[in-house]
């Protein structure tokens, strides 16, 4: 454990400056771009479901069935996604994407009934939603497990910057013409889609010469492997409910507020805007706060929030308290949103990225196809308070269910340690050598159960790097590489370390190295003896990066 104090991290400038430097330069091509898209939408989405209402003179029952149709198409859209985006890359599944969302967004502006509405809206849901887990499975390549929350926060940040001012303008411009809405949207993933043309790069790793290529019935049967992966869904069906209670914010919450308490599209943009102002300022801090708890209890929080403040809307009546239980959901937000996707690229098998980032789609997808129609039928039929409670309830269920979970993960730390007690008994009784236990302590740490009982960023680890080179020629002869983990025993035991490595040096010796080197990092012990140079140096872990 490192002594002494940490230093100060930068502040104002310079502290942008180094979050800069940590992540990608295409990280940040792909956030400021999105940017780009996300402001174009942030202008019409928010009032899609009072845009339906009013154009077609339609009850919000019938908005909810345009909601279930887009949401059904978009589940085949997604799913065709996901597995293209694992078989041919991710950059041209995104660019297509992107294309036919202006191409739709244009014509839906331009129907005039509510029966074409309906048609249209199954053909541009199969089309328009392709990209979305190709750019997750993009972000996940770009990022290393460590940075993965943050980098899915900043997302987060930049999104509801747009959310910040797309909701106020779109407001400002529904009131005069819906039609601005959908033709400054469409013109917004034009210019994203030009801008991806042009400067990202494919993240996909290519197949390596001679492996076989995935057949397309092989990419979608993959799906199979996504759902037999017990963890992932029920994962997946905690979050579907969590999303339930969510999906009430950018659906019935507005015509809620129209209908019962007079709140305009004006006033409802401010409530929104709330939200993401929230979210600009404080995701991110709060991102790295939530770094040292486990991800399962941080959804367990920002799940219980979802569910108080949600319910509140069931028994407030005033528009102060409608932005104090938006103040509510809004931490839940912060809380959920960025780790979840955390979670699901650490489930997530290398090459199958977009397989699972499009099944966790489905988690959005089955809350729209049937939660909007249901909360339409309590809207327009009951006692619309009624909508809140049953959201309020929904989300202490999810609540429970993440609790569950992490219960369940939390058990798997116990199967780990249990199994790294295994090694180091093996080790001391002379069984495995020191290069042979370290391979198997890499296994358990990949066991993805275990890795979601630790905190998000583990602390920094070190390795003792061991070096046998003959000499004069300088030709490395044998090297083996120790996790910090195994020094203490190696030093306290009398475990081996490998034959090659004691020839021409006593045992003590090279202890006494491995001791002498854990005097800093990079502290190196060296000694020449028969011919030969023996080094030891120890060093911090640090996390793979990836410049492109």
């Amino acid at each position: 454990m490192n002594q002494g104090t940490t230093p100060a991290k930068p502040r104002g400038l310079a502290g942008l400056r180094a979050l800069y430097h940590e992540y990608p330069r295409q990280y940040w091509i792909l956030v400021g771009s999105s940017f780009i898209d996300r402001l174009g939408g942030a202008l019409l989405f928010p009032f899609f479901t009072l845009y339906i209402t009013r154009k077609f003179d339609v009850g919000m029952t019938q908005a909810g069935v345009i909601l279930g149709i887009f949401s059904i198409s978009g589940l085949f859209s997604s799913l065709l996604g996901g597995a293209l985006a694992d078989r041919l890359g991710r950059k041209g599944l995104m660019i297509f994407g992107l294309v036919m969302s202006a191409s739709s967004t244009l014509v839906m502006g331009f129907i005039d009934r509510y029966e074409v509405f309906m048609v249209a809206a199954v053909f541009i849901g199969l089309l328009s939603d392709v990209g979305s887990p190709a750019q997750a499975a993009m972000i996940a390549d770009l990022l290393p497990e460590k940075k993965r929350a943050q980098g899915y926060g900043i997302f987060r940040v930049v999104f509801n910057l747009a959310v910040v001012i797309g909701p106020m303008l779109g407001g400002f411009l529904a009131a005069r013409s819906y039609l601005l809405l959908f033709i400054i949207d469409a013109v917004a993933s034009t210019i994203t889609a030009i801008i991806f043309a042009l400067t990202i790069k494919e993240t996909m790793k290519p197949k390596v010469e001679g492996e076989p290529q995935e057949s397309l019935r092989q990419s979608f049967s993959g799906y199979l492997h996504v759902l037999r992966d017990s963890l992932f869904t029920w994962f997946l069906a905690a979050t579907l409910i969590s999303v339930l209670v969510y999906m009430q914010m950018n659906t019935t919450l507005a015509v809620f507020l129209r209908d019962t308490y007079q709140v305009n599209e004006q006033m409802f943009g401010y409530i929104l805007s709330l939200n993401a102002i929230m979210v600009v300022l404080f995701q991110f801090p709060i991102t790295r706060w939530i770094e040292k708890f486990r991800p399962m209890l941080v959804m367990v929080w920002g799940t219980l929030l979802y569910a108080i403040g949600f319910g509140l809307y069931g028994f407030v009546d005033t528009y102060p308290f409608f932005l104090f239980a938006m103040v509510i959901i809004t931490i839940g937000e912060m809380l959920v949103s960025p780790v979840s996707q955390s979670i699901v690229s650490t489930m997530a098998p290398e090459d199958m990225r977009g397989r699972y980032m499009a099944t966790f789609g489905f988690s959005w997808n089955f809350p729209y196809i049937f939660g909007g129609v249901v909360s339409g039928l309590v809207l327009d039929n009951m006692d619309p308070r009624l909508l809140w409670y049953f959201a309020g309830g929904l989300g202490l269920v999810a609540t429970l269910m993440f609790y569950l979970l992490g219960r369940r993960i939390d058990r798997a730390r116990f199967d780990s340690a249990d199994a790294r007690l295994d090694i180091i008994e093996n080790l001391e009784l002379g069984r495995i050598t020191a290069e042979e236990a370290a391979s198997q302590f890499k296994k358990i740490k990949e066991n993805r159960w275990s890795a979601l009982a630790k905190p998000i960023v583990k602390g920094a680890g070190s390795e003792v790097h061991i070096r046998v080179s003959d000499q004069p020629a300088n030709i490395t002869r044998k090297e083996l590489v120790l996790p910090m983990g195994l020094v203490s025993t190696i030093l306290n035991t009398d475990c081996r370390l490998t034959v090659d490595l004691e020839a021409g040096l006593y045992d003590h010796r090279i202890r006494q190295m491995i001791t002498q080197s854990l005097g800093g990092a990079d502290t190196v012990s060296r000694d020449e003896t028969a011919g030969s140079q023996v080094e030891v140096v120890t060093r911090a872990i640090e996390p793979p990066s990836d410049d492109e």
